[in-house]
Protein backbone atom coordinates (compact mmCIF):
# COMPACT_ATOMS: atom_id res chain seq x y z
CA UNK A 1 0.00 0.00 0.00
CA UNK A 2 2.93 2.43 0.73
CA UNK A 3 4.45 1.35 -2.33
CA UNK A 4 1.54 2.41 -4.39
CA UNK A 5 0.21 5.49 -2.33
CA UNK A 6 3.98 7.22 -2.17
CA UNK A 7 5.41 5.51 -5.25
CA UNK A 8 8.48 4.64 -3.38
CA UNK A 9 11.22 2.56 -6.23
CA UNK A 10 9.98 5.83 -8.51
CA UNK A 11 11.56 7.80 -5.79
CA UNK A 12 14.58 5.36 -5.32
CA UNK A 13 13.58 5.02 -1.79
CA UNK A 14 12.33 2.57 0.97
CA UNK A 15 10.40 2.07 3.99
CA UNK A 16 12.82 2.18 6.16
CA UNK A 17 14.86 5.29 5.00
CA UNK A 18 11.49 7.32 4.47
CA UNK A 19 11.11 6.12 8.31
CA UNK A 20 14.42 7.29 9.14
CA UNK A 21 14.27 10.73 7.46
CA UNK A 22 11.10 11.49 9.29
CA UNK A 23 12.72 10.70 12.57
CA UNK A 24 15.89 12.77 11.63
CA UNK A 25 13.37 15.90 10.59
CA UNK A 26 11.70 15.46 13.25
CA UNK A 27 14.19 15.91 16.01
CA UNK A 28 15.50 18.39 13.95
CA UNK A 29 12.52 20.80 14.42
CA UNK A 30 10.65 19.19 17.47
CA UNK A 31 11.95 21.89 19.38
CA UNK A 32 9.41 24.12 17.97
CA UNK A 33 6.70 22.58 20.48
CA UNK A 34 8.52 23.68 23.94
CA UNK A 35 9.19 27.06 22.24
CA UNK A 36 5.64 28.40 20.07
CA UNK A 37 4.04 27.47 23.87
CA UNK A 38 6.41 29.58 25.15
CA UNK A 39 6.19 32.70 23.01
CA UNK A 40 2.42 32.36 22.60
CA UNK A 41 1.69 32.00 25.89
CA UNK A 42 2.97 35.81 26.64
CA UNK A 43 -0.37 36.97 25.22
CA UNK A 44 -2.55 35.58 27.26
CA UNK A 45 -2.83 32.55 25.79
CA UNK A 46 -3.28 28.63 28.19
CA UNK A 47 0.28 27.46 27.41
CA UNK A 48 -1.11 23.60 27.65
CA UNK A 49 -3.72 24.45 24.72
CA UNK A 50 -1.49 26.15 22.39
CA UNK A 51 1.25 23.16 23.47
CA UNK A 52 -1.85 20.54 22.06
CA UNK A 53 -2.43 23.70 19.04
CA UNK A 54 0.99 23.54 18.06
CA UNK A 55 1.12 19.35 17.41
CA UNK A 56 -1.83 19.37 16.06
CA UNK A 57 -0.86 21.98 13.61
CA UNK A 58 2.38 20.23 13.11
CA UNK A 59 1.24 17.31 12.23
CA UNK A 60 -1.97 17.90 10.76
CA UNK A 61 0.08 20.11 8.22
CA UNK A 62 2.59 17.58 7.43
CA UNK A 63 -0.27 14.77 6.82
CA UNK A 64 -1.34 17.78 4.42
CA UNK A 65 2.35 17.61 2.71
CA UNK A 66 2.10 13.71 2.44
CA UNK A 67 -1.05 12.70 1.01
CA UNK A 68 -1.63 15.93 -1.34
CA UNK A 69 2.15 16.82 -2.16
CA UNK A 70 4.16 13.28 -1.42
CA UNK A 71 6.79 15.64 -0.44
CA UNK A 72 9.28 14.79 2.49
CA UNK A 73 8.88 18.25 3.85
CA UNK A 74 7.34 18.97 7.80
CA UNK A 75 5.09 21.55 8.79
CA UNK A 76 4.74 23.64 12.04
CA UNK A 77 4.09 26.80 13.32
CA UNK A 78 6.70 29.07 11.96
CA UNK A 79 9.56 30.65 13.75
CA UNK A 80 9.24 34.50 13.14
CA UNK A 81 5.87 34.99 13.04
CA UNK A 82 4.93 33.51 16.32
CA UNK A 83 7.11 36.70 17.51
CA UNK A 84 5.37 38.57 15.43
CA UNK A 85 2.12 37.39 16.60
CA UNK A 86 3.02 37.85 20.02
CA UNK A 87 5.51 40.64 20.79
CA UNK A 88 4.46 42.85 17.86
CA UNK A 89 0.76 42.11 17.05
CA UNK A 90 -0.42 41.96 20.50
CA UNK A 91 2.48 43.37 23.03
CA UNK A 92 2.81 46.45 21.30
CA UNK A 93 0.12 47.24 19.44
CA UNK A 94 -2.51 46.13 21.73
CA UNK A 95 -4.74 43.82 19.69
CA UNK A 96 -5.98 40.93 21.42
CA UNK A 97 -4.62 37.26 21.03
CA UNK A 98 -8.16 36.08 19.57
CA UNK A 99 -8.13 38.60 17.18
CA UNK A 100 -4.23 38.03 15.86
CA UNK A 101 -5.75 34.46 15.16
CA UNK A 102 -8.61 35.79 13.07
CA UNK A 103 -5.74 37.88 11.23
CA UNK A 104 -3.55 34.52 10.71
CA UNK A 105 -6.92 33.07 9.67
CA UNK A 106 -7.21 35.61 7.37
CA UNK A 107 -3.81 35.80 6.02
CA UNK A 108 -4.49 31.95 5.12
CA UNK A 109 -7.34 32.39 2.84
CA UNK A 110 -5.59 35.14 1.56
CA UNK A 111 -2.99 32.54 1.03
CA UNK A 112 -4.93 29.98 -0.54
CA UNK A 113 -6.21 32.24 -3.22
CA UNK A 114 -3.11 33.62 -4.13
CA UNK A 115 -1.53 30.09 -4.55
CA UNK A 116 -4.57 29.15 -6.15
CA UNK A 117 -4.23 32.12 -8.98
CA UNK A 118 -0.58 31.74 -9.33
CA UNK A 119 -0.18 35.39 -7.84
CA UNK A 120 1.80 33.81 -5.18
CA UNK A 121 4.90 32.61 -7.90
CA UNK A 122 4.21 36.04 -9.33
CA UNK A 123 4.55 38.14 -5.97
CA UNK A 124 7.53 35.99 -5.09
CA UNK A 125 9.54 36.66 -9.17
CA UNK A 126 9.50 39.80 -8.67
CA UNK A 127 10.36 40.93 -4.84
CA UNK A 128 13.90 41.40 -5.40
CA UNK A 129 16.49 38.73 -4.09
CA UNK A 130 18.68 40.92 -1.76
CA UNK A 131 15.63 42.20 -0.31
CA UNK A 132 14.37 38.85 0.26
CA UNK A 133 17.46 37.75 1.93
CA UNK A 134 17.50 40.79 4.28
CA UNK A 135 14.18 40.10 5.46
CA UNK A 136 14.92 36.42 6.34
CA UNK A 137 18.18 38.03 8.68
CA UNK A 138 15.84 40.26 9.83
CA UNK A 139 13.79 38.08 11.44
CA UNK A 140 16.52 36.32 12.82
CA UNK A 141 17.77 39.59 14.78
CA UNK A 142 14.15 40.01 15.98
CA UNK A 143 14.24 36.66 17.11
CA UNK A 144 17.77 37.51 18.46
CA UNK A 145 16.64 40.36 20.33
CA UNK A 146 13.85 38.18 21.97
CA UNK A 147 15.95 35.68 22.99
CA UNK A 148 18.70 37.82 24.68
CA UNK A 149 16.11 39.21 26.62
CA UNK A 150 14.22 36.31 27.83
CA UNK A 151 18.14 35.29 28.70
CA UNK A 152 18.51 38.65 31.16
CA UNK A 153 21.50 38.92 29.06
CA UNK A 154 19.98 42.09 27.50
CA UNK A 155 17.62 44.46 29.98
CA UNK A 156 16.09 47.78 29.34
CA UNK A 157 17.87 50.78 30.00
CA UNK A 158 16.74 54.74 30.36
CA UNK A 159 19.82 55.88 29.19
CA UNK A 160 21.07 53.83 26.28
CA UNK A 161 17.59 52.14 25.57
CA UNK A 162 19.26 48.51 25.98
CA UNK A 163 22.04 47.65 28.63
CA UNK A 164 23.82 44.74 29.88
CA UNK A 165 21.63 42.66 32.26
CA UNK A 166 23.49 40.83 35.15
CA UNK A 167 25.92 37.80 33.65
CA UNK A 168 26.47 36.06 36.85
CA UNK A 169 22.42 35.22 37.80
CA UNK A 170 22.09 31.53 37.56
CA UNK A 171 19.30 31.40 34.93
CA UNK A 172 21.22 33.93 32.43
CA UNK A 173 24.05 31.51 33.25
CA UNK A 174 22.28 28.31 32.03
CA UNK A 175 21.02 30.52 28.83
CA UNK A 176 24.13 31.09 28.01
CA UNK A 177 25.62 27.49 28.91
CA UNK A 178 22.64 26.01 27.06
CA UNK A 179 23.42 27.94 23.93
CA UNK A 180 27.38 27.02 23.53
CA UNK A 181 25.69 23.40 24.08
CA UNK A 182 23.46 24.25 21.11
CA UNK A 183 25.78 25.41 18.67
CA UNK A 184 28.62 22.90 19.86
CA UNK A 185 26.53 19.97 18.65
CA UNK A 186 25.00 21.61 15.90
CA UNK A 187 28.66 22.60 14.58
CA UNK A 188 29.45 18.23 15.23
CA UNK A 189 26.03 17.78 12.94
CA UNK A 190 24.48 16.44 15.86
CA UNK A 191 20.56 15.42 15.02
CA UNK A 192 18.84 17.16 17.40
CA UNK A 193 21.19 19.52 18.88
CA UNK A 194 18.16 22.29 19.37
CA UNK A 195 16.12 20.06 21.00
CA UNK A 196 19.09 18.29 23.25
CA UNK A 197 19.96 21.80 24.15
CA UNK A 198 16.78 22.97 25.65
CA UNK A 199 16.26 19.49 27.79
CA UNK A 200 19.79 19.78 29.23
CA UNK A 201 18.92 23.05 30.27
CA UNK A 202 15.72 22.34 31.62
CA UNK A 203 17.18 19.41 33.72
CA UNK A 204 20.00 21.17 35.25
CA UNK A 205 17.28 23.87 36.32
CA UNK A 206 15.35 21.41 38.09
CA UNK A 207 18.40 19.52 39.42
CA UNK A 208 19.40 22.86 40.89
CA UNK A 209 15.83 23.91 42.24
CA UNK A 210 15.30 26.91 40.29
CA UNK A 211 12.23 24.52 38.57
CA UNK A 212 10.44 22.01 40.00
CA UNK A 213 9.52 18.58 38.21
CA UNK A 214 6.15 17.64 37.43
CA UNK A 215 6.40 14.82 35.44
CA UNK A 216 7.38 13.51 31.63
CA UNK A 217 4.39 11.69 30.16
CA UNK A 218 0.48 12.46 30.58
CA UNK A 219 -2.81 12.65 28.73
CA UNK A 220 -2.76 15.85 26.23
CA UNK A 221 -4.10 19.00 28.12
CA UNK A 222 -7.15 20.37 27.09
CA UNK A 223 -7.49 22.09 23.91
CA UNK A 224 -10.68 23.98 24.36
CA UNK A 225 -9.00 27.55 25.40
CA UNK A 226 -7.56 27.95 22.12
CA UNK A 227 -10.24 25.80 19.89
CA UNK A 228 -12.08 27.81 17.70
CA UNK A 229 -11.57 31.16 19.63
CA UNK A 230 -10.45 33.32 16.50
CA UNK A 231 -11.92 37.21 16.21
CA UNK A 232 -11.99 37.30 12.11
CA UNK A 233 -14.28 40.22 12.80
CA UNK A 234 -11.94 42.06 15.13
CA UNK A 235 -9.39 41.30 12.71
CA UNK A 236 -10.90 42.80 9.76
CA UNK A 237 -10.69 46.25 11.57
CA UNK A 238 -8.67 48.64 9.35
CA UNK A 239 -5.92 48.71 11.43
CA UNK A 240 -5.40 45.22 10.48
CA UNK A 241 -4.63 45.98 7.16
CA UNK A 242 -0.76 46.10 7.63
CA UNK A 243 -1.07 43.21 9.97
CA UNK A 244 -2.38 40.77 7.80
CA UNK A 245 -0.07 42.25 4.86
CA UNK A 246 3.04 41.28 6.85
CA UNK A 247 1.34 37.57 7.54
CA UNK A 248 1.08 37.42 4.16
CA UNK A 249 4.18 38.41 2.68
CA UNK A 250 6.02 36.74 5.61
CA UNK A 251 4.55 33.39 4.43
CA UNK A 252 4.69 33.52 0.87
CA UNK A 253 8.75 34.12 1.38
CA UNK A 254 9.73 32.09 4.02
CA UNK A 255 7.67 29.25 3.28
CA UNK A 256 8.13 29.15 -0.74
CA UNK A 257 11.60 29.88 -0.53
CA UNK A 258 12.23 26.52 2.06
CA UNK A 259 10.30 24.48 -0.06
CA UNK A 260 12.17 25.59 -3.17
CA UNK A 261 15.50 24.92 -1.98
CA UNK A 262 14.73 21.38 0.19
CA UNK A 263 12.66 19.93 -3.13
CA UNK A 264 15.30 21.32 -5.16
CA UNK A 265 17.88 19.11 -2.65
CA UNK A 266 15.70 15.91 -3.02
CA UNK A 267 15.50 16.33 -7.01
CA UNK A 268 12.22 17.12 -6.61
CA UNK A 269 12.26 19.70 -8.96
CA UNK A 270 14.73 20.46 -11.87
CA UNK A 271 14.88 23.17 -14.53
CA UNK A 272 11.59 23.72 -16.47
CA UNK A 273 10.12 21.38 -14.25
CA UNK A 274 8.38 22.54 -11.22
CA UNK A 275 7.04 18.80 -10.04
CA UNK A 276 4.38 18.89 -7.45
CA UNK A 277 5.55 22.68 -6.42
CA UNK A 278 1.47 23.92 -7.15
CA UNK A 279 -0.01 20.97 -4.81
CA UNK A 280 2.82 21.61 -2.06
CA UNK A 281 2.73 25.53 -2.01
CA UNK A 282 -1.32 24.84 -1.65
CA UNK A 283 -0.59 22.24 0.90
CA UNK A 284 1.08 24.56 3.66
CA UNK A 285 -1.63 27.44 2.52
CA UNK A 286 -4.31 25.79 3.77
CA UNK A 287 -2.24 24.25 7.17
CA UNK A 288 -2.40 27.73 7.85
CA UNK A 289 -5.52 28.14 7.88
CA UNK A 290 -6.00 24.48 10.04
CA UNK A 291 -3.62 26.11 11.91
CA UNK A 292 -5.67 29.38 13.40
CA UNK A 293 -8.39 27.16 14.37
CA UNK A 294 -6.56 25.31 16.45
CA UNK A 295 -5.27 27.85 18.22
CA UNK A 296 -1.23 29.13 16.65
CA UNK A 297 0.42 31.42 14.54
CA UNK A 298 1.01 30.62 11.18
CA UNK A 299 1.86 27.12 9.51
CA UNK A 300 4.89 26.41 7.30
CA UNK A 301 7.64 24.37 6.05
CA UNK A 302 10.72 23.85 8.11
CA UNK A 303 13.85 24.35 6.63
CA UNK A 304 15.22 21.51 8.73
CA UNK A 305 13.44 19.15 6.61
CA UNK A 306 16.46 19.47 4.54
CA UNK A 307 18.09 16.97 7.13
CA UNK A 308 15.31 14.57 6.29
CA UNK A 309 16.44 14.83 2.54
CA UNK A 310 19.94 14.64 3.35
CA UNK A 311 19.39 11.12 5.53
CA UNK A 312 17.38 9.88 2.14
CA UNK A 313 13.79 11.21 2.26
CA UNK A 314 12.22 11.29 -0.88
CA UNK A 315 8.30 11.03 -0.93
CA UNK A 316 5.77 11.89 1.79
CA UNK A 317 6.34 8.98 3.95
CA UNK A 318 8.98 10.97 5.57
CA UNK A 319 6.04 14.05 5.77
CA UNK A 320 3.70 11.40 7.55
CA UNK A 321 6.48 9.75 9.59
CA UNK A 322 6.98 13.50 10.92
CA UNK A 323 2.94 14.05 11.25
CA UNK A 324 3.14 10.57 13.67
CA UNK A 325 5.86 11.87 15.83
CA UNK A 326 3.99 15.11 16.59
CA UNK A 327 1.09 13.12 17.51
CA UNK A 328 2.61 11.15 19.82
CA UNK A 329 4.40 14.57 21.35
CA UNK A 330 1.55 15.05 22.53
CA UNK A 331 1.91 13.12 25.70
CA UNK A 332 5.07 15.08 26.67
CA UNK A 333 3.06 18.12 28.10
CA UNK A 334 4.32 17.84 31.34
CA UNK A 335 7.71 18.22 30.19
CA UNK A 336 6.71 21.07 27.78
CA UNK A 337 4.79 22.59 30.86
CA UNK A 338 7.84 23.53 32.76
CA UNK A 339 10.48 24.50 30.41
CA UNK A 340 11.73 27.51 31.77
CA UNK A 341 12.12 30.98 29.07
CA UNK A 342 16.09 30.59 29.54
CA UNK A 343 15.96 27.25 28.34
CA UNK A 344 14.33 28.27 24.88
CA UNK A 345 16.16 31.43 24.68
CA UNK A 346 19.12 29.61 23.64
CA UNK A 347 17.17 27.99 20.52
CA UNK A 348 15.81 31.20 19.46
CA UNK A 349 19.36 32.65 19.28
CA UNK A 350 20.37 29.91 17.59
CA UNK A 351 17.86 29.86 15.44
CA UNK A 352 18.41 33.69 14.50
CA UNK A 353 22.16 33.55 14.30
CA UNK A 354 21.56 30.86 11.25
CA UNK A 355 18.98 33.10 9.78
CA UNK A 356 21.67 36.03 9.39
CA UNK A 357 23.48 33.73 6.86
CA UNK A 358 21.05 35.04 4.66
CA UNK A 359 23.35 38.51 4.29
CA UNK A 360 25.25 36.19 2.17
CA UNK A 361 23.07 36.68 -0.47
CA UNK A 362 22.85 40.39 -0.52
CA UNK A 363 24.01 42.09 -3.40
CA UNK A 364 26.08 44.53 -1.44
CA UNK A 365 28.09 45.98 -4.49
CA UNK A 366 25.13 47.77 -5.55
CA UNK A 367 23.75 50.58 -3.21
CA UNK A 368 20.17 50.45 -5.01
CA UNK A 369 20.03 46.77 -3.58
CA UNK A 370 22.20 46.99 -0.44
CA UNK A 371 20.59 50.37 1.48
CA UNK A 372 16.96 48.94 1.53
CA UNK A 373 18.12 45.20 2.20
CA UNK A 374 20.42 46.55 5.68
CA UNK A 375 17.57 48.83 6.30
CA UNK A 376 15.17 46.09 6.11
CA UNK A 377 17.14 43.89 8.72
CA UNK A 378 18.02 46.54 11.07
CA UNK A 379 15.04 48.56 11.29
CA UNK A 380 13.60 44.62 12.57
CA UNK A 381 15.08 44.42 15.60
CA UNK A 382 15.24 48.12 16.59
CA UNK A 383 11.94 48.92 16.08
CA UNK A 384 11.21 45.88 17.75
CA UNK A 385 8.64 45.16 14.70
CA UNK A 386 8.98 43.09 11.97
CA UNK A 387 6.44 44.81 9.96
CA UNK A 388 8.55 47.90 9.89
CA UNK A 389 11.52 46.40 8.84
CA UNK A 390 9.61 45.06 5.86
CA UNK A 391 7.46 48.26 5.04
CA UNK A 392 11.09 50.33 5.70
CA UNK A 393 12.63 47.95 3.21
CA UNK A 394 10.19 47.82 0.29
CA UNK A 395 10.02 51.60 0.47
CA UNK A 396 13.37 52.52 0.82
CA UNK A 397 13.73 50.01 -2.43
CA UNK A 398 11.65 51.95 -4.29
CA UNK A 399 12.60 55.27 -3.20
CA UNK A 400 16.50 54.85 -3.95
CA UNK A 401 15.92 52.81 -6.94
CA UNK A 402 13.68 56.00 -8.78
CA UNK A 403 15.86 58.93 -7.79
CA UNK A 404 18.90 57.05 -9.03
CA UNK A 405 17.55 57.00 -12.56
CA UNK A 406 16.53 53.25 -12.29
CA UNK A 407 12.72 52.89 -11.93
CA UNK A 408 12.62 50.63 -14.55
CA UNK A 409 14.15 47.77 -12.37
CA UNK A 410 11.66 47.92 -10.14
CA UNK A 411 9.23 45.09 -10.60
CA UNK A 412 5.54 45.83 -10.57
CA UNK A 413 5.16 43.36 -7.18
CA UNK A 414 7.89 45.27 -5.58
CA UNK A 415 5.58 48.51 -6.17
CA UNK A 416 2.34 47.53 -4.80
CA UNK A 417 3.89 46.23 -1.88
CA UNK A 418 5.89 49.62 -1.11
CA UNK A 419 2.52 51.63 -2.30
CA UNK A 420 0.15 49.51 0.44
CA UNK A 421 2.96 50.14 3.18
CA UNK A 422 2.88 53.88 2.36
CA UNK A 423 -0.83 53.86 2.43
CA UNK A 424 -0.69 52.06 5.67
CA UNK A 425 1.51 55.39 7.24
CA UNK A 426 -0.23 57.88 5.99
CA UNK A 427 -3.96 56.58 6.86
CA UNK A 428 -2.85 54.34 9.80
CA UNK A 429 0.10 55.88 11.11
CA UNK A 430 -0.29 54.43 14.34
Amino acid sequence: MLEQFFRLKEHDTSVRTELLAGLTTFLTMSYIVFVNPDILSGTGMDKGAVFVATCLAAALGSLIMAFVANWPIGMAPGMGLNAFFAFTVVAQMGYTWQQALGAVFISGVVFVILTVTGIREWLVAGIPPSLRSAIAAGIGLFLGIIALGSAGIVVANPATKVGLGDLTHATTLFAILGFFIIAALGAMKVRGAILIGILAITILSIVTGYTQFQGVFSAPPSLEPTFFKLDILGALNTGFFHVILVFVLVEVFDATGTMIGVATRAGLIRPGNPGRLGRALLSDSCAIVAGSMLGTSSTTAYVESASGVQAGGRTGLTALTIAVLFLLALFLSPLAAIVPPYATAPALLYVACLMLRELVDVRWDDITESVPAAIAAVAMPLTYSIANGLAFGFISYVAIKTLSGRFRDIHPATLLVAVLFVIKYALFPG
